[in-house]
């Protein structure tokens, strides 16, 4: 054969097996990230460099009682297995300061129960972890989205106890899950939001973080992924969170902006479809999506760190924790496994210190890392802004 009709083909076989990569890369949406996902290729490869490594570990539970829209009683019901159980399991549990895990309760307003939000207070109050402010919204306005938040954070600080308040403006503050991922109209047909510039409401009605990604394979993914970083709304714009300034050491917010805390986002070679292709690590843990040893050393290879920070590791998962099965899984063997595992690999490995936190904590160790007289050695948090006081937990 002529070699020129062999170069031809092997061009065209490179060429279809591109072309079908490529559809698989857009069937999960992973189009949007995998670019960069290769350009942290050798972070990865370098792993840390710091001689002692304290890492923070906040569990997000995006908590929804009313899933699937069930009876009263049965999402009252749903709330009551965590408070049987979740005690019982966390106190098993220990951080290198001898702290109980702490889970953080986004709470979706639509779904707003007094029993409930009493429930989780007492709960929190225990010292088991902390609520915050979780939405679903669809064709939504600003000024509504803007009255809506406002009446929930009241309530819940008012009424329950909860958030916190600024100390020298005295507005509440909270930290941020979007529901169905559409953070700042993200959804390319404009569904489940509808508010461009989301980003400017969030930070005028109180709000400081944001924990909504990573939300592969969803197509409202941003191409910037493993990220701790500042975005920016732009007027009339939508997603303005796919990109922002980098999160630094010594280098604090600038005007209106609104910092992002993302979760690992990786290929789990570990866990193969059909024994070939990687699945998706997107920092979920769910009845299908169980935690294990390698998907812990996933989400260290991930590095999320403030810049300048290298002995900062930062490690943030998500569920949806009061629905049925996932519930099953947490309460039932999933979460003392994770613990278990971040214990070993964390708290009992030479040169690591795990640390057990709220996302509120999180935020306020990033804000003490970015702060204009920051000292990166440090591991202690600031004082929490003023809010009710904590009981203490009591094994």
């Amino acid at each position: 054969m002529s070699p020129v009709l062999v170069l031809f083909g092997v061009v065209a076989a490179a060429a279809v097996g591109a072309a079908a990569a490529w559809r698989v890369l857009r069937s999960r949406n992973m189009d949007v990230w995998i670019a960069s996902y290769l350009r942290q290729w050798p972070r990865r490869l370098r792993g840390h460099r710091a001689a002692h490594t304290h890492v923070h570990f906040c569990f997000a539970d995006h908590y929804e009682p009313f899933w699937h829209k069930p009876t009263l009683p049965v999402a009252r019901a749903r709330v009551q297995r965590w408070m049987d159980r979740y005690p019982v399991i966390a106190s098993a549990h220990t951080d290198s300061n001898g702290r109980h895990p702490q889970h953080s309760f986004f709470y979706p307003e639509e779904e707003y129960d007094e029993v409930i939000l009493d429930q989780l207070a007492d709960l929190c109050k225990r010292g088991f972890g902390d609520v915050e402010v979780h939405l679903h919204h669809d064709n939504d306005t600003a000024d509504n989205l803007r009255k809506t938040l406002t009446g929930f954070t009241r309530l819940l600080h008012e009424r329950h106890g909860l958030l916190r308040k600024d100390p020298q403006t005295g507005q509440i503050l909270y930290a941020f899950i979007h529901g169905n991922w559409a953070l700042d109209n993200s959804r390319p047909d404009g569904r489940w939001c509808g508010v461009n510039n989301e980003l400017d409401v969030l930070v005028e009605t109180g709000c400081r973080m944001d924990m909504t990604l990573p939300s592969a394979p969803s197509d409202t993914q941003t191409s910037k992924i493993n990220s701790i970083y500042f975005a920016h709304g732009k007027d009339g714009c939508c997603k303005s969170h796919d990109g922002g300034r980098d999160a630094r050491v010594g280098d604090w917010l600038r005007g209106k902006e609104l910092l992002m805390v993302q979760g690992p986002l990786a290929l789990n070679w570990h866990d193969r479809k059909a024994g070939v292709m990687p699945r998706i690590e997107a920092s979920e843990i769910s009845a299908d999506a169980l935690p294990t040893a390698a998907r812990v050393a996933l989400w260290e290879r991930a590095g999320i760190r403030v810049d300048g920070a290298e002995n900062h590791l930062f490690i943030k998962v998500h569920t949806h924790g009061a629905e049925e099965r996932t519930a099953g899984a947490l309460l039932d063997g999933g979460m003392d496994r994770m613990w278990t595992e971040l214990e070993k690999r964390f708290r009992d490995r030479p040169g690591f210190s795990l640390h057990y936190v709220t996302a509120w904590e999180m935020y306020q160790q990033i804000q003490k890392l970015c702060s204009p007289d920051a000292n990166p050695g440090s591991r202690s948090l600031d004082a929490s802004p003023e809010r009710p006081a904590r009981q203490e937990v009591h094994a």
